[in-house]
């Protein structure tokens, strides 16, 4: 049977200052309320420590709180307990705000589409973070956050592929070398980890071409990331996967791990705790470099450190 904690809590009457900071130290830990001041939370969640650290300012503050475990004799005590931590309605909510932005997302500019998409996946990530029983709300609710994700890249992201429905074909590298390789200009999250990729494990002598437009293709380059090209999107799969299936290098944990990254950071999905510290990283490499052929240099360096960081932390968490 769950294991809770609860909090008993009598604050001084008049020090509003106090029970504004324990009233908002509480609700970040995501406490269910059995009644005015008693607060539960599971016991083996890691915002239960922080209950300790509201017991000690209370105190400090001339009010009385203990920390105490429940025990429950029955299974209705343990349910009416858990109902308290059904995040139904916050995550009805938040789908709500979701959809109302997917609908304004075409009436704004880029930077404040971005800023309200990003304002809506940090408001997904804290009620994922305080949701201990997750069910089918917490999945509906990442479903609209990607879809959200994937209206502003088409809105924004000017030749953005189209996922292909054809197979990833598994091809012998060795064929591959020396050649020209041609792929949308300003290139960014997929295009550089494919850049890198390339360069790195199939065509060590690759030489790029950034176009503007899939036409402007030259003649016996093999084209990357663009609809109709050669490797590009497949299915759930952005192009950096889909070069790791062609060319056999899915079976390296090190290279899937920095694909489960670029998937997030192209197209949504499942959130990477390390992705949106490459991110900035890769932005702040975008505005020091005066073309193309720098960025995917000084990017080729950056995913260099991240590869070898996972594969010096194989084996473990």
């Amino acid at each position: 049977m769950d294991m809770f904690i609860a909090l008993l809590t009598s604050l001084p009457t008049g020090n509003s200052t106090t029970r504004m900071r324990v009233w908002r130290a509480l609700k970040d830990t995501g406490c269910g309320v059995l009644r005015d001041g008693v607060y539960v939370l599971p016991a083996a969640v890691p915002q239960a420590a922080a209950l300790a650290d509201v017991e000690s300012a209370i105190r400090s503050a001339g009010g009385f709180a203990m920390t105490a475990e429940l025990n429950f004799k029955t299974s209705a005590q343990l349910e009416h307990v858990r109902k308290l931590f059904d995040r139904g309605k916050e995550y009805a909510g938040l789908v709500a705000r979701i959809g109302s932005a997917k609908a304004a997302l075409s009436r704004l500019g880029e930077r404040k589409a971005d800023t309200l998409v990003q304002r809506l996946r940090r408001s997904l990530e804290e009620l994922v973070g305080i949701d201990f029983y997750p069910g089918h709300a917490q999945l509906q609710a990442k479903q609209a956050v990607s879809a959200l994700e994937g209206e502003k890249r088409r809105l924004f992201s000017e030749g953005e592929p189209q996922a292909s429905r054809r197979k990833v074909r598994r091809l012998d590298a060795t064929k591959f070398r020396h050649r020209t390789w041609a792929t949308r200009k300003a290139p960014w999250v997929d295009r550089l980890a494919s850049a890198w990729l390339i360069r790195r494990f199939i065509d060590r002598e690759a030489r790029f071409v950034w176009i503007d437009k899939p036409r402007d293709r030259p003649k016996g380059a093999l084209g990357f990331d663009f609809d109709g090209a050669d490797f590009t999107h497949v299915g759930d799969r952005v192009t950096f996967e889909v070069l790791l299936g062609t060319f056999d290098l899915d079976k390296d944990p090190a290279l899937e791990r920095l694909a489960a990254i670029v998937h997030f950071l192209d197209v949504g999905g499942i959130p990477v705790e390390e992705a949106k510290g490459l991110e900035m990283i890769l932005k702040g490499a975008r505005d020091n470099t005066r073309s193309d052929d720098e960025l995917v240099l000084a990017a080729g360096k950056v995913f260099d450190h991240v590869y070898s960081a996972y594969q010096g932390a194989k084996g473990k968490p």
